[in-house]
């Protein structure tokens, strides 16, 4: 999509965070996998489905304003987990591999926190009709987050320390 004014800007923000959606359901149903943790285990699968359920979302607020939800990849997500693999991969110690695990998928959240305000934030002035479901995405994002923020203070950091 060439950007040629604030509507096609946001809309390609918007195939970036769809996209960025897209990875993390990915990478979280793998992360969840490698947890030993089972309370990290559980909200890691579990965010696999809300992901994806955020991806289709958006890709239906993007095709509603005609243009191609997938034509905007998102590369910095796409480092970001590939690192956050890295990282984990190379500490032998569980309680630091989920604490790390962890903090990643909590960088992840506050990645798409960031991403989908600002697509609130421009909704009302390019008259988008799905502010809604845009307000609704980032509640369900501050909650993932809560609850990787309990996680973390619970057990996960503490026992690796």
């Amino acid at each position: 999509m060439q950007i040629t004014d604030l509507e096609t800007l946001d809309l390609s923000k918007g195939q970036e965070a769809r996209s960025a959606e897209a990875q993390i359901a990915g990478a979280f149903d793998a992360f969840g996998a490698k947890a030993s943790d089972p309370a990290l285990t559980a909200l890691l699968h579990g965010e696999v489905p809300e992901a994806a359920g955020h991806r289709d979302a958006l890709a239906e607020v993007i095709a509603a304003h005609d243009a191609a939800p997938r034509a905007h990849a998102d590369r910095k997500m796409r480092a970001m987990l590939d690192e956050a693999d890295r990282w984990a991969g190379a500490i032998e110690d569980a309680g630091a591999r989920d604490a790390a695990r962890g903090a990643s998928a909590q960088r992840g959240q506050h990645d798409e926190i960031a991403r989908h305000c600002s697509l609130v934030a421009r909704a009302k002035p390019l008259g988008m009709r799905d502010r809604s479901r845009l307000e609704a995405i980032v509640a369900a994002e501050k909650e993932a987050d809560a609850r990787l923020t309990e996680i973390a203070e619970a057990g996960v950091t503490t026992e690796a320390a």
